[in-house]
């Protein structure tokens, strides 16, 4: 499944060194605004330790990681919502991602502008909330507007949609995020097509400097974005962008030094990744043989046949059962023949959700 996050800050908060980190894309990184325009769009494969192991218990021909997508969106200013600083193509950038990726300048360094003056992230933040919900206000006004137009007819469906949009404007005007709204639900009529940019999800990632690595307890601007998180029910994720970049470029030996020597169990970049997948619900399943060991993902609760679709759409359509071993059992026991002999290949029907970690192999007839 195709997945996107956006990577948002203000100017100079290290979005473009953590993108290239992710990437290794050669997305330019310079100190001064708007050096990001358009955006920077790289597919990144995931991480995963236990698809690692299964390519070394049946020494498939090729390793197939599953990917996600992560999008370099120029920095934000003050009037973003206005048009300033190229303001409307960039919000038009973040309407069309997954999860927004916000990076915040969590360090001190002179020789690094801020376009503020000086580091206050939970200012920055508020400086980013505050022209989403600009833009989610104006397009809401304006919907509601059309809708309150037609609803002159008396029809009690529209007069229905125009009394939430209605609830939803007063609850952006109160400054609150529409996921915050307990009546935000996007496939009702109301809302469907509105696209509002303060519904998608939100993580953090604080910017550090490499002397706050590996523990980032004693900085107060990291423990400040964290409690913001955190009343958020958001997650914080800390690295340092510049150390990012300079490991991405690392083999994985030379990486594995490197982490050790500062500390470090994985990367900051992993981390993250780990944590966007959380935060989309997502899990990963396995189809493992002779020819290839391949990672798919998929979200939470997604039943057999629907996983099997991800593979081929005839999959589905034909679906027959899903033949199904954990990955604890197949990394214990070796291979796929030793847990059919110990009884821990599992037939699995149509109403089987997909566990993270399940290694199948789907049977169908079209």
């Amino acid at each position: 499944m195709s997945l996107q996050c956006g990577i948002v800050g203000l100017p100079n908060v290290g979005k473009s060194s953590l993108f290239n980190a992710l990437s290794n894309a050669g997305a330019e990184a310079a100190n001064f605004p708007f050096c990001t325009i358009d955006p920077n769009v790289g597919i990144v494969p995931v991480p995963d330790a236990r698809l690692d192991r299964l390519a070394e218990l049946v020494k498939p021909q090729k390793v197939t990681p599953t990917s996600i997508e992560f999008v370099d969106i120029a920095g934000l200013v003050k009037g973003a919502s206005e048009g300033k600083g190229k303001g409307n193509a960039f919000l038009s950038h973040i309407r069309l991602v997954d999860l927004i990726i916000h990076v915040v300048r969590c360090f001190e360094d002179d020789d690094v502008v801020h376009v503020e003056g000086n580091i206050n992230p939970i200012r920055d933040i508020g400086t980013i909330d505050t022209e989403l919900l600009f833009k989610d206000l104006e397009t809401l006004e304006r919907r509601e507007e059309r809708v309150r137009k037609m609803a002159k007819s008396g029809d009690k469906t529209l007069m229905n949609q125009l009394h939430m949009l209605t609830g939803l404007r007063n609850h952006i005007e109160q400054g609150k995020s529409v996921r915050s709204c307990k009546d935000w639900d996007p496939s009702h009529p109301a809302f469907s097509e509105l696209f509002m940019l303060t519904a998608k999800k939100v993580l953090y990632l604080c910017n550090v400097d490499e002397s706050d690595l590996p523990d980032a307890e004693g900085n107060p601007h990291v423990m400040a974005v964290r409690n913001h998180a955190r009343e958020e029910g958001a997650e914080a994720v800390v690295a340092c962008a510049k150390i990012e970049a300079e490991i991405a470029e690392l083999n994985n030996e030379e990486k594995r030094e490197f982490l050790d020597s500062v500390g470090l169990r994985e990367s900051g970049l992993n981390r993250l990744i780990s944590a966007a997948y959380r935060e989309l619900g997502l899990i990963t399943f396995f189809t493992v043989g002779p020819k290839e060991a391949r990672a798919w993902t998929v979200r939470e609760g997604t039943k057999a046949p629907q996983a099997a679709g991800t593979i081929h759409t005839d999959f589905e359509r034909g679906f027959i059962r899903a033949e199904t071993i954990s990955f604890e059992d197949f990394d214990r026991l070796g291979s796929e023949a030793a847990a059919r002999e110990a009884g821990k290949m599992r037939s699995e029907g149509r109403g089987y959700t997909v566990k993270d970690g399940d290694i199948m192999l789907f049977r169908f007839n079209v």
